[in-house]
């Protein structure tokens, strides 16, 4: 037990003075205080004290001189003395991308050197949109040396929300990268570098693979107020309908709740769509439930793909085939364009998109146009023998 505290405090020690460092409290060639007076201020054994310092030394940004002390390691040029971010992500406890993108982050090379802020917006007093602005303005106050801003989505009031926010931090000089989204609809493009994926290929990718399976009569379902990657993805599910000559009409996209059964019901009364293509991970699972409850067998009746690939789509009754986000790759990716823009701030805006991979599984029907049987057959059969009726 004795070991874990000890664990744990040299790890706090470490972050509060690398913090302290990236925040300019200790500056370059400042010498640290000794390592009594700070076994006196974080009341702990020189012995965790000095595992601390090490692992600061060993992430480079400290070296320490024999007889003399500990000193801040100066920087070796091209923007390489670290740095406090900001991570202002609304929904990082509601959508599940972000929490393997920030774990990029953390993880990215080079990261280390640099204090990543994780401010808390999905606790407190105040509406998510009053406090991702207090956020905001609690970064600027901190003058950090940038802030990644995943916009908010599904709120009302979130295009006007989102400019607000980016319009405090170029006043106050602070360099922004956007993960995932823009923070206006698609197809209108703004003035900071973004990270994500090329949403309107995902479109076009899922819609692509539901139509070489013979599928023509598709439907696409999306939460009203979702982020600007939803106009993106429907842009290309759009094209491949386009491309292959099948129905395509505004009647075919649907914004609302996929959990609500009335909703459902009226889509599959109006439209008699052979498959789904839902706008993300989410809207698919709630579909699935949703279908079930109305006595509809997937992928016998109909099929559905999503896009995201978190971590339950695999798990779901009938295991959803999705288009996987490389998260992680995305939140190292944001590192390094948040580094070129502070050595590079007049460089044009970029879209750094990663590539994405589509994963087959039986939600799509992909085993019953192979002639196999497909293991998403899971449940019983109802009064009216429509076929195995999967059940949650």
């Amino acid at each position: 037990m004795q070991t874990n505290v000890s664990t744990l405090k040299y790890k706090q020690i470490y972050r509060d003075l690398q913090l302290a460092i990236a925040s300019g409290e200790y500056k370059e060639g400042q010498r640290l205080p000794s390592e009594a007076k700070l076994v006196e201020q974080f009341r702990t054994s020189r012995g965790t004290v000095a595992r601390a310092l090490q692992l600061l030394q060993h992430q480079g940004l400290v070296e320490r001189r024999a007889g003399s002390g500990t000193y801040v390691r100066s920087a070796d040029g091209d923007g390489a003395r670290s740095h406090v971010f900001g991570l202002l992500i609304p929904d990082r406890g509601e959508t599940e991308i972000f929490e393997p993108i920030c774990q990029g982050m953390a993880q990215a090379e080079g990261a280390s050197r640099h204090a990543l802020l994780w401010g808390n917006t999905t606790h407190g007093a105040g509406t998510k949109e009053k406090q991702a602005e207090q956020l905001c303005e609690c970064y600027i106050a901190r003058r950090v040396s940038g802030v990644f801003f995943a916009p908010l989505e599904l709120t009302p009031d979130k295009d006007e929300v989102n400019e607000r926010i980016a319009h405090a931090l170029d006043e106050a000089g602070i360099p922004v990268v956007l993960l995932d989204r823009c923070i206006y609809e698609y197809p209108r493009r703004s003035r900071y570098d973004l990270v994500g994926v090329d949403n309107r290929r995902a479109g076009f990718t899922v819609t692509e693979h539901l139509l070489k399976l013979g599928c023509r009569r598709i439907a696409f379902i999306v939460r009203p107020n979702s982020a600007s990657t939803a106009n993106a993805r429907i842009a290309g599910y759009r094209e491949a309908l386009y491309a292959y000559g099948a129905t395509v009409g505004p009647d075919c996209i649907r914004r609302g709740d996929s959990s609500d059964h009335d909703f459902v019901r009226g889509i599959m009364d109006e439209l008699r769509p052979e498959a789904f293509v839902c706008a993300n991970d989410h809207t698919a699972a709630h579909l699935m439930h949703s279908l079930s409850a109305l006595g509809l067998c997937i992928p016998a009746d109909v099929r559905i793909v999503g896009i995201d690939d978190v971590r339950y789509a695999s798990l779901l009754p009938v295991p959803l085939t999705t288009l996987h986000q490389p998260c992680q790759d995305i939140g190292a990716t944001a590192i390094g364009a948040m580094l070129y823009r502070i050595t590079h701030p007049s460089t044009p805006a970029r879209d750094i998109l990663l590539d994405c991979k589509l994963i087959v599984r039986q939600s799509c029907g992909a085993a019953l146009e192979s002639g196999g049987e497909s293991p998403a057959f899971v449940g019983h059969k109802n009064a009216g023998e429509r076929g195995p009726v999967v059940t949650f």
